[in-house]
């Protein structure tokens, strides 16, 4: 393996974790739990996404025009968005959100973007080592890559209210929930590619997830129980 190549998959995740580890600003979380969740996502969360893809695949939706814009729709949505946003949303919900080190909302965005990057990141050495080159690994940096840090951003600014709210349901679901939209609409205008001009909607809703997520960073900071 190109070590040189391995690096390029996983330097713009280490940047984005390295971000989101500045921005807690008042009270830092346990190194080694991070990267406990971390690991999680690298290997239980793509695993876990792999088997309900199979299934969905295989069993429920049989995919096979890829010009048809329903069935894009569906794999945008269900098939990748869903199943990915899910597999990340098990694991902060049920590993990371009940410990005692989750601890203030903040801690909803640190978790869930940790997570979510060690997906990001066997997905970027997949897509990148396997034959993508320095190429896919530079585009991947400025699409897929903060992609996903910004719908774990929006998941767990959502899942970090929840820990602290008698509300812990709804809020927990509206953060996987505007996770699977985001994650949908920006797959979905790039499988429709063959529409020309429509792709540049995948980057207007990544645009817009970003401004949000940004939103939603300074909103827990300013409300964070730890701040003096």
């Amino acid at each position: 393996m190109n070590l040189f190549l391995l690096v390029s998959a996983i330097l713009p995740v280490a940047i984005i974790l390295l971000y989101i580890y500045t921005q807690d600003k008042y009270e830092k979380e346990p190194l080694a739990f991070l990267c406990y969740n971390f690991l999680l996502g690298a290997v239980v969360s793509v695993v876990l996404t792999l088997v309900i893809s199979i299934l969905i695949f295989d069993n429920i939706f049989l995919l096979q025009d890829k010009h048809n814009i329903f069935e894009q729709f569906t794999k945008a949505f269900i098939v990748v968005a869903f199943t990915e946003e899910f597999s990340k949303y098990i694991i902060v919900r049920y590993y990371a959100q009940p410990k005692k080190d989750f601890n203030e909302p903040f801690d909803g965005i640190v978790y869930a973007v940790m997570v979510s990057m060690g997906f990001a990141a066997t997905e970027n050495i997949l897509y990148v080592v396997s034959g993508g080159g320095y190429q896919v690994a530079l585009i991947r940096a400025f699409t897929a890559v903060p992609a996903h840090a910004t719908f774990a951003i929006l998941m767990g600014y959502f899942m970090g209210k929840a820990k602290f709210s008698n509300n812990r349901l709804v809020l927990n679901l509206t953060g996987l929930l505007l996770a699977v939209v985001f994650h949908g609409l920006y797959d979905f205008f790039l499988f429709i590619d063959f529409i020309p001009g429509l792709s540049v909607g995948a980057f207007a809703s990544l645009v817009i997830a970003i401004l949000l997520s940004c939103k939603a960073i300074q909103l827990h900071q300013k409300n964070s129980n730890f701040k003096a």
